[in-house]
């Protein structure tokens, strides 16, 4: 049997739950499907922070109601707009609240497979149950975009994970762990480790490791600041995504690719920088004897070293791929316009397939960088809301 639905949301992250809560708000029907805010709450260091501060962490409701602050008020928990580090935990019992106060429709089952058929869409649960919409917005996770250097691949998975295979990194404890990669991610997993009493070495193509560091205020002078950071720019990308969809198609992607590159938070820095160091270092192979794994390395003057440790985490981060999105049928890969394996979306979001909407990352080379953080929800929201009603 088949249910049917006007418009169905494939995710319960930020994105999902903000879209939600807004078209729950004009009383328009819809369905959501996923476990809410789940890479938060079981792919991420437990005891990490945000990188963004207090005041661009919150979830998006129609009337900017329920943020973060007023969750910590409620709650009676430590909160600043600005130079606070915002702990994960934090936000994961912020983000179930809100879920539960404003979308508690949220079904929590897998979505299987979205076929189109030419006049809706056909969805099928992890249940068996048919659903079948006119309208789908697509607001997963990374969890189907994560990147694995090639020469990681063929290691066996009991010496070599993703950093969002881990929540708790306590089962590493007096054991020598390398880490791969020179962002947040990585800067996150080592600190973890540490903290756990893990040695922890960091791999890197980087020669500097980049922090963000607390500023003494949100503006100096006429330099604006926003969600984002200080300056101008920053202040563009936030506020005007729309105004950004109308840059040409390559400097919109160059832009996305570089800008707020890799950085960490900088309540990780202590640990990160009391740990061994491999800056500047290519990978180029990586072998298992058994009982270690051997790293090959090479630096930017090609000299050649190794590094022994008891396990690989490739913090190397998450790159949208269509290709690699396994619920997408074959039929809709093959007819949504991409633009380096991500979708070209209308000032709507919707993509070259009618009816077919895509959110959060998937939509940063169109909308711009804004669209990698929390901060993007509220205009996207807003924005796929009107255009439904």
């Amino acid at each position: 049997m088949s249910a049917e639905t006007d418009l169905a949301i494939v995710g319960a992250g930020p994105y999902g739950l903000a879209i939600a809560a807004h078209l729950r708000a004009q009383r328009i029907a819809f369905r959501i499907f996923g476990r809410p805010l789940h890479s938060w709450r079981a792919q991420m260091p437990k005891d990490m922070f945000l990188k963004s501060e207090g005041f661009a962490s919150d979830l998006y409701d129609p009337e900017g109601e329920f943020t973060l602050k007023r969750f910590c008020m409620e709650r009676g928990l430590e909160y600043a707009d600005d130079n606070w580090p915002v702990p994960l935990e934090t936000f994961t019992a912020y983000g179930v609240a809100f879920q539960q106060r404003l979308v508690p429709e949220v079904e929590e089952r897998a979505v299987v497979e979205v076929q189109w058929t030419g006049q809706g869409f056909r969805i099928e649960l992890d249940d068996g149950e048919i659903v079948t919409a006119r309208r789908v917005v697509i607001a997963v996770g990374l969890s189907d975009f994560r990147q694995v250097p090639a020469e990681l691949a063929a290691l066996p998975e009991h010496v070599f994970s993703h950093a969002a295979d881990h929540r708790d990194l306590d089962k590493f404890k007096g054991r020598d762990v390398a880490v791969i990669g020179g962002g947040s991610s990585a800067f996150d997993i080592v600190a973890s480790l540490r903290k756990s009493g893990a040695t922890a070495r960091l791999v890197a193509r980087r020669t500097q490791l980049k922090w963000n560091m607390p500023v003494e205020k949100r503006q100096w002078g006429w330099t604006p600041s926003s969600g984002l950071g200080g300056g101008w720019r920053n202040c563009f990308f936030e506020r005007a995504p729309m105004v950004f969809r109308c840059l040409p198609q390559d400097a919109r992607l160059q832009i996305v690719r570089r800008w707020l590159g890799p950085a960490g938070g900088w309540p990780s820095r202590k640990y990160v920088e009391q740990s061994p160091l491999f800056l500047g270092q290519q990978l180029r192979g990586a072998e298992y004897d058994g009982a270690k794994v051997t790293l090959h390395l090479s630096n930017h003057s090609g000299i050649r070293s190794t590094l022994t440790t008891d396990h690989v985490i490739a913090a190397t981060g998450y790159k949208v791929d269509l290709r690699r999105a396994e619920f997408l049928s074959d039929e809709i890969k093959a007819n949504v316009r991409c633009a380096d394996h991500t979708p070209v979306l209308s000032q709507n979001f919707e993509s070259s397939v009618p009816d077919l909407y895509f959110v959060g990352l998937a939509s940063a080379n169109t909308f711009g960088p804004v669209m990698r953080f929390l901060l993007g929800a509220r205009h996207t929201a807003r924005r796929i809301t009107r255009h439904v009603a």
